[in-house]
This record gives C-alpha cells, sequence and structure tokens, in this order.
C-alpha cells in the first residue's frame, strides 16, 4: 500500500527547486534584499536565566487572530495554556491558565497551514508555553506557492509575535498578564525551517531566546548566526525525499550555540510531524524539554532531554546542549 502523501508534504517539493532556481532573483520580492551576512554571534550563553517549568499538564485553549502586516494577511492560531482538567482537544476561546507562560511562535511548511500540526503544537500548549502559528499568504495550502515568499517570511514572524506580545497589555483580552515575553522561541518545519534559521541569521530577532527546526535548511537565508547565544535543536530525517538530511546537518554544523540534532534514522520529510504515532512521542517529549530548558531556565528538564531523544530507538541525538 502506498504511503499517504499530505498537501503540505508533497507541495514543499517544489521549496528546494524553486529556491535553487530563482534565489538569484529574490532581490525582486516585496523589496527584499539578498540576505547579508551579519556580524559573527557574541554571547556564548543563553539569554534565559535560571528557573522551574511546570510539571504538570494543562488543558489547552485556541482561538485565532486577524492580523495584516502591510497588505499581507497572517490569521494566526493561538494555542495555550488553559484552566480545567487537561487531555482531550483543544477548546475554543477557553480561559486561560493562571500563570506567564513563554511563547513559541511556529512557521508551517510550503502548502501547509497551522492545524496541520495541531497534535504537536498540542502537547506544547499543555505542557506551559503559548503556541503562535502564522498562515503566511504565498506558502499555505491554496495560496499561489510563490516559494521565493519564504524569504518575506522572518518579518511576518517577528509581526506577528509584536502582536501577540501586545495581547499582554490589552484591557480585557484572555491573555492579558499570560504572556512572558522575555522568554520566547521560534519553531518551524521545512519552509518553516528556512524561515526560523532566517529569524537568527539574516533577519536575526534579538527577542528569540531559542529555535527548533524541523527539516529545515539554511538556503536563502544563510548561516551567519548572529546576536545573542540562543540554543538550537534541529530534528531532522535522514531519509528526508525533499530537504536532504546533508543539508540540514551542514546548517545545524554551523550553528555557534548550545545545540543538539535529533536524527531519524527511517524519518522522511516529517509526516511523523502530522500524525501520532511513536515518532512523533520521541520529537514532542524531546522539543518540550528543550523548551522547558531553553525558556524557562529548568536544569532539570536538561538532563532529561537526551532521555527522551534516545527512547525506543527511534532516533540518535547529537547533544552540544
Amino acid at each position: 500500500m502506498p504511503r499517504r502523501v499530505t498537501p503540505a508534504m508533497l507541495a514543499s517539493a517544489v521549496l528546494m527547486a524553486g529556491l535553487v532556481g530563482c534565489s538569484a532573483d529574490a532581490r525582486n520580492t516585496e523589496g527584499q534584499q539578498a540576505p547579508v551576512e551579519p556580524p559573527p554571534a557574541a554571547t556564548p550563553t543563553p539569554q534565559v536565566p535560571p528557573g522551574k517549568a511546570p510539571q504538570r499538564a494543562f488543558a489547552v485553549g485556541v482561538r485565532q487572530l486577524k492580523l495584516n502586516r502591510d497588505g499581507r494577511a497572517l490569521p494566526t492560531t493561538l494555542w495555550y495554556p488553559a484552566a480545567g482538567q487537561s487531555g482531550g482537544a483543544a477548546k475554543r476561546s477557553a480561559t486561560a491558565a493562571e500563570g506567564r507562560f513563554p511563547v513559541v511562535m511556529f512557521s508551517h511548511g510550503l502548502g501547509g497551514r497551522p492545524d496541520d500540526y495541531a497534535t504537536l503544537l498540542t502537547r506544547w500548549a499543555a505542557a506551559g508555553f503559548v503556541v503562535a502559528a502564522p498562515t503566511f499568504p504565498h506558502t499555505s495550502r491554496g495560496a499561489d506557492n510563490n516559494v521565493l515568499d519564504v524569504l518575506n517570511q522572518p518579518a511576518d514572524v517577528s509581526y506577528a509575535l509584536d502582536q501577540v506580545l501586545a495581547l499582554d497589555g490589552k484591557a480585557g483580552d484572555a491573555l492579558r498578564g499570560r504572556l512572558d515575553g522575555e522568554r520566547v522561541a521560534a519553531a518551524g518545519h521545512s519552509a518553516g525551517g528556512v524561515t526560523t534559521i532566517g529569524l537568527f541569521t539574516a533577519s536575526r530577532d534579538e527577542r528569540l531566546d531559542a529555535g527548533v527546526v524541523f527539516a529545515g535548511t539554511a538556503l536563502g537565508v544563510g548561516t551567519a548566526f548572529a546576536g545573542a547565544a540562543a540554543p538550537q535543536l534541529f530534528v531532522h530525517g535522514e531519509l528526508d525525499e525533499v530537504v536532504e538530511y546533508a543539508a540540514g546537518k551542514a546548517a545545524y554544523d554551523k550553528v555557534p550555540w548550545p545545540k543538539a540534532m535529533l536524527s531519524l534514522p527511517k524519518g522522511d520529510h516529517g509526516r511523523a510531524l502530522l500524525g501520532d504515532g511513536a515518532t512523533l512521542r520521541v520529537v514532542s517529549d524531546t522539543s518540550v524539554e528543550f523548551l522547558r530548558w531553553s525558556l524557562y531556565g529548568d536544569p532539570d528538564a536538561k538532563k532529561r532531554i537526551s532521555t527522551d531523544a534516545t527512547r525506543g530507538d527511534i532516533a540518535t541525538f547529537d547533544d552540544h546542549l
């Protein structure tokens, strides 16, 4: 029986050919210039002070924001810790849990949408993170799949982060007083992985304390990682048929900060991220502990990262955290 290929997976195949064939013309895309190599990274230690992550699981709420950056529609889905009993599906507009929670900005792949990753992102929210995922105007499912627009997406993410963090001080908003703007990460899959790398290189957003890159490459955004140290977790299937494992590993090797790479010997371009199996459990548990350490500053979480990463012999783990 042939393997199921989702639209997000199939459309992602265009990414490499498009960027390779057209990257020289990127300067014509909405004024986006070719990436300029920024100064080398400076601060050698992570920015987040030591702390303690919540160990209990939260219920999860979900809501939508209607955002627009200079004519670029960016509807953004928010998953967040909610009051009530944990478990089950995310509840629309549920009451937020008490506390202040770190923020994770997630970028979908070419031909995808945030909801495709709901299983993973709900688990992050249940662990105590507010996850914000924009739907990009030219690379989401149903759009024109203009791969060059990936180069504009780091600025989209930074704008969306502005608007999400503003909710913390907005009178009457359900997330007022719930967002910790000093503890922020970026994450993304495939074209969203390119977007995420760009937020630490050519379009460095200094508010970001950590990154998680799923099946990503530095093509188009460069590997001149800049600014204060921001730990990075790369996740890549060794049988990736769209973004070669070697391309992801090459970007990972250039990271000058604390870093780790979760390699999936039987993994492809990321189907595991769109389902709910043993591989996703390893990926989600590993990434949760990474975020607990890098955003909450929890030293106990750091000790659990390698244990979760190597559970069940599903993955290998290169650990330089």
